[in-house]
């Protein structure tokens, strides 16, 4: 299994930021590093990843395996900047496209509420970072988001703030 890391900011050069003393957080595992190419489309709700092409989306921009890559990971990392209690608006692209293909179509009920089976067997913990100049009614927002993204993907959840980006790469 792997670690995936998703975040929303690009270098100087347009590519895509690592920083080496971000060990913290991937934990010397290997890790797939999902950043913005400039070429995701959003999710149309066509279902294709269910229906036609099951666990892939339809929508080939080179996020297409989004799916299949979830279900390869045991820890899903997000750094983003708090939009409003929300992910940035790539970071959200990259949660649809990849959460509706690694779920079934199909409903069950847990917890008095209605949700789509797994898919894959794998168990993932989601941890998102969220970095930007936050107030108080936000933060609780973007907690009841990666709480009910956990529900969703079946993971367990964690969420920290910081007032910057650069301050996330010295957790430890």
């Amino acid at each position: 299994m792997m670690n995936i890391l998703i975040h929303d900011r690009k270098g100087n050069d347009g590519g895509s930021i690592i920083h080496a003393n971000w060990s913290a957080l991937l934990n010397n595992e290997e890790t797939k590093v999902i950043s913005d190419n400039g070429k995701i489309n959003r999710c149309t709700c066509c279902f294709g990843c269910w229906l036609k092409t099951p666990g892939q989306c339809v929508i080939k921009d080179g996020y297409e395996n989004m799916g299949r890559l979830f279900s390869t990971c045991d820890k899903l990392i997000i750094i983003s900047r708090c939009f409003y209690g929300m992910y940035s608006p790539f970071v959200k692209n990259v949660l649809d496209r990849g959460a509706c293909p690694y779920l079934l179509p199909y409903f069950k009920t847990r917890n008095g509420e209605t949700h789509h089976p797994k898919r894959y067997k794998n168990k993932i913990a989601l941890t998102a970072y969220f970095y930007g100049k936050i107030p108080d009614a936000e933060k609780e927002t973007a907690r009841k988001l990666v709480k009910a993204n956990g529900v969703n993907l079946f993971s367990k959840t964690e969420v920290f703030f910081y007032d910057s980006f650069e301050e996330i790469k010295g957790v430890s």
